[in-house]
């Protein structure tokens, strides 16, 4: 292997490997660092097995319900946990033997080992142990002119909640651990939490989730938020809202957990605790402090084509802050060696990034909420939509949820769309298409979709929103 590039990338997730391909095909002599797996967090433990696990909770919650599709089971189904997590690891491996092959495809050099900064040029690379306990790599030196950063994110850790990894646990214990348990209590209910809470479930734990803001997905728009709580309590999980969890007792038998709500403190037993309070920038020990990289907290600082204050050294990605989602980190470096090829290209307005959260009812969603809107100084039309007057999601079976779309009333502005309900995460590309090329309610209500298709909602929100409604 070469010990020169023109450019390197340390990190293989989404972001890295994805820039790496770009990289290549602007011609640059490529090679990627990475101590772990090809794929990185979202690949092995994140975004591809965690699907995988819901799928199987899916399949569980229609099993228990089929008496509504007509059907009838001579028999009983159950879970059988380490088989679920087994078959998530299959999908895992999949990604991970396709990122492989992208790399060979790409010529692409693969860097095994921890990737240090030792100069704006210069990256040490020194042996690492993976995720399954098997040394890689060896040691060398690189250097390249160019040297970007994609080492991604790792679970944040309160202090009053250390993880342990058995009694109190992360995003990635809980979904490795081959033994179930009977009882979980989920600190913090952002998209982790809410995913991990219905996977949970499905599964047969009896869950709590506790958050502490007034609602539960509290970076969505409040409708959103009002009617996953609906759901899920209607499901028998239990929701407590405007909490604080004070610590765990890992001493007790079963586990206890003091929260502080308004109406004084709460002990809840438990066989485990889950920590799901966001992720914190790996920004340790690959050299920033030796090179001068400048850094906010656990973010690396950079500008809009993510050069960072040291020439020649550029980060994307979950370590230059939120939002954490592979998506954008892939979007960034992509732009971000287009723009060292010379290419014309335009910043990543923040909100064209779409978030999507994947348990059932799915949440999607782009742009303003309307309390931001508002906020901003904007006259709004709103449309809402609700999936039960949908013709397909009637033949689904799943109406639950709805599609509401936000509009500038001066210039009809797409500003915002914020859905939940079964698959809305594949609806809303739709959307983030429509905000790019600044289409406006009118072009949306006169684009024809097809019947009978969910996607149809989008554009019955939009008609509602302009008074002109038809199915509702």
């Amino acid at each position: 292997m070469a010990t020169h590039y023109d450019c390197v990338i340390v990190g293989s997730g989404p972001g890295g490997y994805e820039t790496a391909i770009r990289a290549s095909q602007l011609g640059m002599d490529t090679a990627i660092v990475e101590k772990d797996k090809l794929g990185g967090v979202c690949l092995n433990v994140g975004c591809i097995p965690t699907k995988a696990l819901l799928k199987s909770a899916e399949v569980m919650s229609e099993a228990n319900h089929l008496d509504q599709f007509g059907l009838e089971l001579d028999g009983s189904v159950s879970a059988n946990f380490p088989s679920v997590i087994e078959r998530s690891r299959g999908a895992a491996n999949q990604m991970n033997q396709g990122v492989q092959f992208l790399m060979k495809k790409n010529d692409i050099d693969v860097l095994r080992g921890h990737g240090r900064l030792t100069a704006a040029d210069t990256v040490e690379i020194e042996p690492s142990v993976n995720m399954d306990g098997d040394e890689v790599g060896e040691a060398r030196t690189v250097t390249a002119e160019h040297i970007i950063l994609a080492t991604g994110a790792r679970p944040n850790e309160l202090p009053f909640l250390p993880i342990d990894g058995e009694h109190v646990v992360s995003y990635y214990n809980a979904m490795l651990q081959r033994e179930q348990p009977d009882s979980l209590v989920i600190v913090g209910a952002g998209a982790i939490g809410v995913e991990f809470g219905y996977f949970y479930h499905h599964m047969g734990t009896d869950v709590t989730i506790i958050e502490v803001e007034d609602r539960i997905v509290p970076n969505e728009d409040k409708d959103v938020s009002r009617e996953l709580a609906k759901s899920y309590k209607k499901a028998g999980i239990t929701l407590m809202t405007g909490a604080n969890v004070q610590g765990v007792d890992t001493d007790a038998e079963p586990l206890r957990v003091e929260v502080e709500t308004d109406g004084g403190t709460e002990h809840i037993e438990c066989d485990q605790v889950l920590s799901a309070v966001g992720v914190v920038g790996n920004v340790e020990d690959i050299g920033l402090e030796t090179v001068g990289v400048e850094t906010d907290g656990n973010d690396i600082v950079v500008d809009d084509y993510y050069r960072t204050n040291v020439d020649g050294v550029y980060a994307i990605g979950d370590v230059t802050g939120a939002p954490w989602l592979a998506h954008k980190a892939s979007h960034e470096g992509i732009l971000c060696v287009e723009k060292i090829a010379g290419h014309d290209v335009r910043p990543i307005d923040q909100r064209d990034i779409p978030a999507c959260t994947y348990c059932q009812p799915q949440i999607a969603s782009v742009g303003h909420t309307e309390e931001e809107a508002k906020a901003e100084g904007y006259d709004v039309k709103v449309g809402k939509f609700p999936f039960k007057a949908n013709g397909k999601a009637a033949a689904l079976g799943h109406q639950e949820g709805f599609v509401k779309t936000i509009y500038d009333d001066k210039y009809g502005e797409f500003l915002g769309c914020h859905m939940i309900g079964h698959n809305a995460t594949e609806l809303i590309a739709e959307v983030v298409a429509s905000r790019k090329l600044e289409t406006t309610g009118f072009e949306i209500m006169e684009s024809m979709h097809p019947h009978p298709t969910l996607s149809e909602a989008v554009m019955e929100a939009t008609r509602d929103a302009y008074g002109q409604p038809i199915n509702i």
